[in-house]
């Protein structure tokens, strides 16, 4: 190794390590409040849960835990990505913990890296929590789509947190608060992810199939159930990540 390689790797491992420590803590903010376990965590598995041992929503023909698993993975993604960081990014705002970056070796754009690994991190723990209780104690199989799973998951994990970034950099604290929640509530309803669209009027229901939680939903329904890639659903989840990131690099505000 040359003098001059050695003298940029010097430089850029206190900025990895850096990056890194604010991811850590990042994760320790998510998951030492109770609201965001509640939503990340609490919610998700309560849904899986509830609705696959008592059968009162219509999921179609077959076990409703097959049914609940890929729609329950969306509603993890989406309440992390979407509300928890959301949430959070807000009130740093607010308190201009984002202004004082300025001051510090962390550059904006680590620290945004540093929330997108913090939000991976935990979406790691809840798809192992979803998949495992499904699994073990729902007595769930999927069909394949294994090795689709996880990029799916991180291109909603993407969009969710670009969407949550671009609430929480344009609406101040008390007004991400609520979009966020009522957002989440919106998506729920009509995204057919806990329950078969067909209840829904047709046309809601293919609205609810290209939003976010619902174009998530889809594509890991297909996979799980070894049917490949949803191409429609994919390119969704796309485009929902392209124009979240595009607007919202133009219309992020880091101070208060």
């Amino acid at each position: 190794m040359s003098a001059t390689s050695r003298t940029e790797l010097d430089r850029r491992t206190p900025r990895v390590r850096g990056v890194l420590a604010q991811a850590g803590m990042e994760l320790r903010l998510l998951v030492r409040s109770r609201e965001s376990l509640l939503v990340t965590l609490g919610i998700p598995l309560g849904v899986l849960v509830f609705f696959s041992l008592v059968d009162v929503l219509p999921t179609g023909t077959g076990d409703p835990v097959d049914f609940l698993v890929p729609g329950v993975l969306a509603i993890s993604v989406i309440a992390t990505g979407l509300v928890a960081v959301a949430i959070q990014t807000a009130f740093e705002r607010k308190y201009a913990v984002l202004k004082r970056l300025g001051a510090t070796p962390l550059t904006r754009g680590d620290f945004l890296v540093a929330k997108g690994l913090a939000v991976a991190a935990l979406l790691l723990v809840q798809t192992a929590a979803v998949l495992l209780i499904a699994a073990v104690g729902l007595g769930w199989r999927a069909g394949g789509g294994w090795l689709l799973v996880p990029g799916l998951v991180l291109l909603g994990a993407v969009m969710a947190t670009a969407l949550g970034l671009l609430l929480a950099g344009t609406l101040r604290a008390e007004a991400t608060i609520a979009a966020t929640n009522g957002l989440f509530l919106v998506l729920l309803v009509v995204s057919g992810v806990t329950f078969d669209p067909a209840a829904l009027p047709a046309p809601l229901a293919v609205v609810g199939a290209y939003l976010p939680m619902g174009a998530l939903g889809r594509a890991l329904a297909a996979a799980l159930a070894g049917e490949g890639l949803a191409v429609l659903p994919t390119i969704s989840l796309v485009l929902w990540a392209v124009g979240a990131v595009a607007v919202g690099s133009r219309t992020f505000r880091w101070e208060p």
